[in-house]
């Protein structure tokens, strides 16, 4: 008997853009579908989902999208060591203490987990990832899916979408060694940072400045309006050292924010951070991986969210390549395939 291929969208519904990736599973993940489209406004999300739905090529309508924002919240806790259940019903009693919105008002999520080396624990006690978003942001979302046609199977967290983006296309070294890979995704209004170590998320951050920090650094230096400076940001020409000088300082206060991030997981884990790795429209700028490199003082290099997959003839190779760095939530969302599938 023949077994049915299934494949699964990752839609990544960002301030100024909507990308989309479909991956699907033949024995090993295969991208079978990428979409591309500028979001004109906040209020043309459905829209411009739909836009990218009928102009590329999907084989599915089952999505994964995820949420960011103020709205969600993401703690690392040590709790006494329990059962699924009774954690599930402890987080519910105790969420209070951890998040500051009514919990009637959010949905919460939670989950134990174990990495070797990392700091001191009881024996009788663990680990637990706590995730909370506000319920009026996922209903939104579920709204927008269903209207454009679309079956959710889940809603997952931007930072941890990049993860699992980095788990499947980069993974862990090959001679083993426990690595601490800083995956910082710089977007238009914001910036993911998750620090990951053998498959796991130990820390994460979301900074609320990215890649329109250095447009407006662009149109107030040079006197430009925010179309000329975004356009002059991808594309300096004779321009590249004068929009060099002109983001210098928006880089700067945005290192200072993430440096912040690496300096307090170093110091409550004792452990060093042995790479970052940038994605996101932001990373395209220019120099910036060189610039973040002196300012950590450590490798500092963007990284392809697609890896090695496979990638069937009908994607258009052209919006791959021209989009890839900003593939990382859209492509991390469709590795659910992985599990899911």
């Amino acid at each position: 008997m023949l077994r049915r291929v299934k494949s699964l969208i990752g839609l990544d519904i960002g301030a100024r853009s909507v990308k989309a990736v479909e991956l699907t599973w033949s024995g090993r993940p295969v991208i079978t579908g990428v979409g591309y489209a500028e979001l004109p406004s906040p209020d043309a999300v459905p829209e411009t989902v739909l836009h990218v739905l009928r102009e590329n090529n999907f084989h599915s309508k089952r999505v994964v999208t995820s949420v960011s924002g103020k709205a969600v919240i993401v703690r690392y806790l040590t709790m006494f060591r329990m059962s699924g259940d009774d954690l599930r019903n402890a987080i519910r009693f105790e969420a209070d203490k951890y998040i500051p919105f009514d919990v009637d008002e959010v949905v919460l999520d939670c989950q134990p987990f174990e990495v070797d080396g990392l700091g001191d624990l009881a024996p009788n006690e663990m680990r637990v990832l706590l995730v909370a978003c506000k319920r009026a942001i996922i209903d939104e979302q579920l709204r927008i899916l269903g209207t454009a046609g679309l079956h959710p199977e889940i809603v997952d967290v931007d930072v941890f979408a990049i993860g699992n983006a980095f788990d499947m296309a980069v993974g862990r070294p090959a001679d083993g060694s426990p690595r601490v890979s800083a995956l910082v995704d710089i977007g238009s209004t914001k910036t993911c940072v998750n620090l990951m170590r053998a498959g796991s998320s130990l820390f994460t951050r979301e900074i609320h400045s990215g890649g329109d920090a250095f447009t407006n650094a662009i149109a107030n230096r040079l006197g430009l309006r925010h179309g000329e400076a975004e356009q002059m940001k991808q594309y300096p020409g004779e321009e590249l050292d004068r929009v060099r000088q002109a983001v210098t300082p928006a880089v700067d206060d945005l290192a200072a924010e993430v440096r912040l991030s690496f300096e307090y997981f170093e110091n409550q884990f004792d452990l060093g951070i042995d790479e970052v790795l940038l994605s996101g429209g932001g990373a395209r700028l220019n120099g910036i991986d060189q610039d973040l490199s002196r300012i950590f003082d450590r490798p500092t290099m963007p990284w392809d969210p697609t890896g090695d997959l496979d990638i069937a003839d009908t994607v258009d190779l052209q919006v791959l390549q021209d989009h890839v760095s900003e593939l990382a939530v859209a492509v991390g969302l469709a590795s659910r395939i992985r599990k899911n599938g």
